[in-house]
């Protein structure tokens, strides 16, 4: 098993990352065309907690080496299963992920965290960890192989993510910033 892990503090209010986290796949992050569809799957609030779960299948396009193709006969489309959690009251974003496509193969389930920075309550804490594990019997080498390959893949789409995350965050304060302004102003609101 390899672990990847990545702490960074988005300079925007728990507000708007909790709302825009909703928005992280939309046209304005360029850096997740890979994202094909999310699919809500379901959505409930907990009435005794107020805590909004949500359960989510979101579709991809990998680019796996055509040779992996090959020998295990799939596409370049793969599912991930997440489920989340938002806590109003300790104001906390909790989502859990894992690959469903090829799972039996390899297996990384990750987890997010966004709260309130303790040192600057303007800004957000993100917090993220994926375990990564490859299941290839008895050959070690192999297994160590494709694990450290998985966690530098990791790496390097988890530093896409928060570059297109900061563009959604940045173009909805923008877009929301002028809407307030035309609210102010008593003209129409075109969102």
């Amino acid at each position: 098993m390899r672990i990847f892990s990545s702490a960074h503090d988005f300079d925007y209010s728990w507000e708007e990352v909790s709302t825009n986290n909703w928005r992280k796949y939309c046209p304005w992050n360029d850096k997740a065309e890979h994202v094909l569809a999310v699919d809500t799957l379901s959505r409930n609030i907990d009435p005794a907690t107020g805590i909004l779960r949500t359960e989510r299948l979101i579709t991809c396009r990998q680019n796996a080496p055509q040779w992996i193709l090959s020998i295990l006969g799939g596409d370049t489309t793969s599912q991930v299963y997440e489920v989340s959690y938002v806590d109003p009251t300790s104001k906390k974003v909790t989502m859990c992920s894992a690959n469903m496509t090829w799972s039996n193969l390899l297996q990384c389930r990750e987890t997010v965290i966004y709260q309130p920075s303790a040192s600057n309550s303007k800004k957000t804490e993100f917090v993220q960890e994926a375990k990564i594990i490859a299941f290839c019997g008895g050959w070690q080498k192999i297994r160590n192989k494709i694990e450290e390959s998985c966690v530098e893949r990791f790496r390097e789409n988890a530093a896409k993510g928060r570059e297109g995350f900061e563009m959604v965050l940045e173009m909805s304060r923008q877009v929301f910033g002028e809407e307030r302004e035309r609210l102010r102003l008593g003209l129409p609101v075109t969102v």
